[in-house]
Parts: C-alpha cells; sequence; structure tokens
C-alpha cells in the first residue's frame, strides 16, 4: 500500500491570469532573498502547527535602568538577555524536531537569532553565545551584523545554528502579529512598540506603567499554551530587574 502524499504536495495550482485587462500594471522581481525567505516562511507555515501568545510586559523599571545608563543600549539587547533567561528556565524552547518528528534535541547552548530588515528582504543573523557575553558586547554585535545584512548580507554560517529567533517591530509600530517560526527552532519571538497604559494600584489609585507587546509563535508538537503563557510571565518578571540581565 503506497503511502499517501503530504497535504501540501496536493494544494491546487496557484491561480495565474493577465491583471493588465484590469488596468495598469508593473511587473518586479523578487530579490534573490525575498524568493528565498519566502520558500522557507511558505515550508515552516505549512509544515509547523503555529500556535500565537500575546501578552504585555511591564518594562517601566527596564526603561528608567537603560536611560540612567553611560552607554547607549537598545531596548532589544535586553530582550535578547531576557530570552536567553528564558530559555534557560524553558529548557524545551531552547530546541529542536528532528526530520522524523518522534526525538527532541535540547540544546546547550543560546545563539539568539535576531531578524534584520534590509533592502533586498529579511535576513536572520544568530548571535552566538548570548549567556557569555555583556550587554554592551550584545549591542556592538548586534549592530555590526544588522550593518553588514544591509550593506552586503550575511554567510549562510552567520544565519545558522539559532537557539530561538527574535523578530522586532517595536521601533516601527504595530501592537500584535504572528511571526512565523524560524525551523527548524520551536519558537520564535515578537516584539511590537512600547506604550504606557494605566494600571489600578494597591491602594486603588491609577498609575501609569510602561508596557512592551509580544507576540510568541510555537510549534504545537513541542510546546503546549500552559508553557507558553508561563513563558512570557517569566520574561516579564526577568525584565522588571534589569540590572540582573547582564549575568544572565
Amino acid at each position: 500500500m503506497s503511502e499517501s502524499k503530504p497535504f501540501w504536495e496536493n494544494l491546487p495550482p496557484w491561480p495565474e491570469g493577465d491583471f493588465s485587462q484590469f488596468g495598469e500594471i508593473e511587473e518586479t522581481t523578487l530579490s534573490r532573498v525575498q524568493a528565498l525567505t519566502g520558500a522557507f516562511m511558505s515550508r515552516n507555515w505549512l509544515r509547523i502547527p503555529h500556535v500565537t501568545h500575546h501578552d504585555d510586559v511591564d518594562t517601566t523599571d527596564l526603561e528608567t535602568y537603560r536611560k540612567g545608563l553611560d552607554v547607549k543600549l537598545s531596548p532589544l539587547v535586553f530582550m535578547v538577555k531576557a530570552l536567553v533567561a528564558g530559555l534557560k528556565a524553558f529548557p524545551h524552547f531552547n530546541a529542536s524536531l528532528d526530520a522524523s518528528g518522534k526525538k527532541l534535541i535540547l540544546k546547550k547552548y543560546f545563539h539568539i537569532g535576531v531578524a534584520i530588515d534590509t533592502p533586498n528582504g529579511l535576513l536572520v543573523g544568530v548571535v552566538r553565545d548570548c549567556d557569555r557575553k555583556s550587554l554592551p558586547d550584545l549591542s556592538a554585535e548586534i549592530a555590526d551584523m544588522s550593518t553588514r545584512a544591509r550593506e552586503k548580507g550575511l554567510s549562510m554560517a552567520e544565519m545558522s545554528g539559532g537557539s530561538m529567533t527574535i523578530s522586532s517591530l517595536g521601533g516601527i509600530g504595530g501592537t500584535a502579529f504572528t511571526p512565523i517560526i524560524n525551523a527548524p527552532e520551536v519558537a520564535i519571538l515578537g516584539v511590537t512598540r512600547s506604550d504606557w497604559k494605566p494600571r489600578r494600584g494597591e491602594g486603588g489609585e491609577l498609575e501609569w506603567r510602561h508596557k512592551t507587546p509580544l507576540s510568541l509563535s510555537y510549534d504545537h508538537r513541542v510546546i503546549n499554551g500552559a508553557d507558553a503563557a508561563r513563558f512570557l510571565r517569566y520574561l516579564d518578571g526577568v525584565l522588571a530587574e534589569p540590572e540582573t540581565l547582564n549575568t544572565v
């Protein structure tokens, strides 16, 4: 008895048409990066059962601490360190399924992917051994990698071997989105624009807190919803003590 084909091989063909019959058009060719990224994204979306959990984390103390430093550091650097702490506390987030989907490979290293918006398309540079580097060192490395990605691209070696990826849109805007998992990783963290939001204090008074929305997409074959919720709550607690992140 022959095995049935995977469902993605039985999808109907892409609809073709002469769009010029409806009005003026212009054809452009996707860059090589866009074409490759599109193919990988399609594969990942079809073959991984995605679920996205959304939550806000309190970054009030982080902003105060960050702005009081002698060196300028972006919120992304703190998020990278917080993610390392999360991966240490939840080891099955720092993992990959093998090709059969029957074995889970737990990673003992902490290499964080950072999605970089370039003129030719999206690239994910991997910053290695983030647990062993200081916040300033990570900041300098991410800045250098981002510049090189935008100017001349990155090698495959620089985009491989990640534990988990961060996709940050905070500098642009948004409140939530569904980032697509960067296979063979099992989760990806999306970050959108922070804002001040009201909260009722213990005495009933209204106070304002700096909140950062996070969107965690995860592979439901490996991670369940309760653990995804706990993971973001854990990040909230870590980010509430920013002075400890340099030693994570």
